[in-house]
């Protein structure tokens, strides 16, 4: 089989590196490898561009460079938010967080539980969206930080950040969001939504991986997660200078998010409406909610998603399974669970993921080739084209 074009429909995993990323990062990975920290005249000229990096960044998050902290990546922002907020508030021992948020904030509560840290999960509906008065009556006075993901990772579905860190604040308590998948999909403003701390990462804005900020809202003396003299004492280690200049390439890039976010929500609509004409039993998890424009996860009644993943995986088509493996088999998205599915239907689905690099015929090729896949798992005959498969739920 010849297939012309690979299509890749797992933005919200990571993207791929832009070609001005590249060509940022190269000096620093060839001729310009001073410490920025050095004295050197090379030393200065590597800190100048870390410092137009930070602008650069800081500017796509709605803050003041002085606000933003360099990591590794969203996992060590959010550790470091969580962290910091308990170590800024002596005797405050509960957490707020949901049941849908990425593992590294839900592994680093339950890591927190076994320390004695009391956390409260807040539950969703089925469409994935957060009720705000479970908030209100979750919170307490010795509430340190409500933690509380911008977009959900797997459906896409916003939660109301504003509202919440409001709420939060009103009660005494610090508020972190993960930002992670929202950042360069829809506008965010760090220094308007109220938020004490946001994390981000380069790789899901085609940066490279290993590079990714945290904000922390001027005022606050976090307490670094890693001990040193970098990054004004918050975050000790020699900035990775490669992979910053890149982020803050691909943060450059980021002009024009409205048409972005009409672009990548046109191609994803598109899919969405060819795919129930053919099998309207399928269900859009989070259709109902507010949600990113790029973002369809799909059930897909019964099927094998591992199984669906890998046939379209043989037609150059690639898209993320709405189950991670573990060790002695598979077990359910979490996210998909929290909202009320059952293991079967939670083990159906699906996550597309569109970009700015998909294109139209990316779509057309992927409606082209489902309806075959889905009768062949289904053990049915081929179907007249445009006519719709019928299942039951």
């Amino acid at each position: 089989m010849s297939i012309t074009r690979s299509i890749y429909l797992d933005n919200n995993a990571t993207t791929a590196l832009a070609p001005a990323a590249l060509d940022a990062m190269l000096p620093y990975l060839s001729t310009e490898y001073a410490n920025p920290s050095s004295a050197s005249e090379a030393g200065a000229s590597v800190k100048k561009a870390l410092g137009e990096a930070r602008v650069a960044v800081a500017q796509l998050l709605g803050a003041s460079p002085a606000e933003l902290i360099f990591t590794s990546g969203a996992t060590e922002s959010n550790h470091t938010a969580i962290l910091g907020a308990l170590s800024l508030t002596k005797g405050k021992r509960h957490l707020i967080t949901s049941q849908v948020e990425h593992p590294s904030v839900l592994l680093m509560c339950q890591h927190l539980e076994r320390l004695g840290i009391e956390v409260s999960y807040l539950p969703v509906d089925e469409e994935g969206r957060l009720d705000l008065e479970d908030l209100r009556a979750a919170l307490r006075p010795d509430t340190a930080l409500v933690s509380l993901m911008w977009a959900n990772n797997e459906t896409g579905v916003l939660f109301p950040v504003v509202e919440a860190a409001a709420i939060a604040h009103g009660a005494g308590a610090f508020f972190h969001t993960d930002a992670t998948q929202t950042l360069g999909k829809l506008p965010v403003n760090a220094a308007a939504s109220g938020v004490d701390f946001l994390s981000c990462s380069a790789h899901k804005i085609h940066g490279p991986k290993g590079a990714g900020a945290l904000f922390v809202r001027k005022g606050i003396a976090l307490p670094p997660l890693f001990h040193g003299h970098q990054e004004r004492g918050r975050r000790g280690g020699t900035e990775n200078v490669p992979a910053i200049a890149g982020f803050a390439a691909a943060a450059r890039l980021l002009t024009d998010l409205e048409h972005e976010a009409r672009y990548v929500r046109g191609l994803r609509d598109h899919f969405e409406r060819g795919l129930l004409a053919f099998m309207p039993c399928a269900r859009i998890h989070g259709q109902e909610a507010e949600r990113l424009p790029n973002t369809s996860n799909v059930g897909f009644i019964a099927l094998d998603g591992e199984e669906l993943l890998y046939r379209l995986e043989q037609e150059g088509i690639t898209a993320a399974a709405g189950a991670a493996c573990a060790a002695g088999g598979q077990e359910p998205s979490h996210v998909l669970t929290a909202m009320g599915f059952s293991k079967t239907a939670v083990l159906s689905s699906l996550r597309f993921s569109f970009g700015r690099l998909n294109r139209s015929e990316d779509v057309e090729r992927l409606l082209r080739v489902l309806p075959g896949i889905l009768l062949g798992m289904m053990d049915m005959p081929p179907m007249t084209a445009g006519a719709p498969i019928f299942c039951a739920h």
